[in-house]
């Protein structure tokens, strides 16, 4: 399963996204709230339920102590987003934006563990790593969890359909497909996720940002607001336009995850005459010929 970061240039609902992405997931899914600017979450969705005693901050001591003690701590403080079934749990974010500093050495080893939830416990996780800050064309080092980035599957930069959203988002976008060039699993791990507020629609917000749209959430106010502040959910919440929007967007997901994937391990072949297999069109497979579960 992939390991999904969700940005923004400013403001655009990223925390909302990946809730809504987390929720809804066919499978056992994963939301680790990495925002250096401080985690909304615990008081937000969660109303306060949750003490202080857990979340992200506490990771770093045990980091420090090894690879081990960094696991288990991991563990120890995921909680629940759908009750007791505990199959969509969070890593809840700072309580404090102080507290991001002396994360700087933990996030490579936290993507290590995110990485094992993905690929070995059959996880879709999703990293809510919130605005973008640059330190001299580059991602900064406290305020940006870049490694959580660099080692990501996908990078989802999240923009609205407003002429606003996308000028703040066209001036993040050379550097950021720089640094996951440089440093990052490669520049073809960016897309955008589209919030579809705004009079541009997605072929639109495609061809003025020249990356592609890979997945778009409708805007849903109602929806949205209980995922922002808790408290009653709205009447028939689970079947919302914004959770059935984010099923189909994980699946999108994991298609273009698992497709990067293939490319990374066969690049396309130096022969010019079989250069267009890369592109042969999915084809259902046959009955016959499936695999039974």
């Amino acid at each position: 399963m992939p390991v999904t970061c969700l940005v923004s240039a400013k403001s655009c609902g990223v925390t909302t996204a990946a809730l809504a992405l987390t929720l809804a997931c066919a499978r056992s899914s994963l939301l680790a709230e990495c925002d250096p600017a401080g985690g909304t979450i615990r008081a937000g969705l969660l109303r306060g339920q949750v003490s202080a005693g857990y979340g992200l901050h506490h990771l770093a001591a045990a980091e420090r102590v090894g690879p081990a003690e960094l696991a288990q701590a991991f563990a120890a403080h995921l909680v629940p987003l759908d009750g007791s079934a505990g199959h969509r749990r969070a890593l809840l974010g700072l309580t404090d934006p102080a507290q991001a500093a002396a994360l700087t050495r933990t996030w490579s080893a936290l993507s290590d563990v995110l990485h094992v939830m993905a690929e070995s416990a059959g996880h879709d996780v999703f990293v809510d790593a919130g605005r973008l800050t640059l330190d001299a064309g580059r991602l900064h080092a406290v305020l940006t969890p870049a490694p959580l980035l660099h080692r990501a599957d996908l990078v989802l930069l999240t923009v609205r359909g407003t002429e606003q959203s996308l000028t703040l988002a066209r001036h993040l976008l050379g550097p950021l497909r720089a640094e996951l060039a440089e440093r990052g699993t490669g520049a073809e791990a960016l897309g955008l996720l589209l919030i579809e507020d705004g009079p541009y629609r997605a072929h639109q917000v495609a061809d003025a940002l020249k990356v592609p749209v890979l997945a778009a959430l409708p805007w849903d106010p109602a929806a949205a607001a209980y995922l922002g502040v808790g408290g009653k959910a709205p009447r028939g919440f689970a079947r919302s336009r914004l959770l059935r929007y984010a099923r189909t967007a994980t699946e999108q997901a994991t298609v273009f995850a698992a497709r990067r994937q293939v490319h990374q391990r066969y690049p396309a072949p130096a022969h010019p005459h079989l250069a267009g297999l890369a592109d042969l069109p999915d084809r259902p497979v046959s009955s016959r010929g499936a695999a039974r579960g």
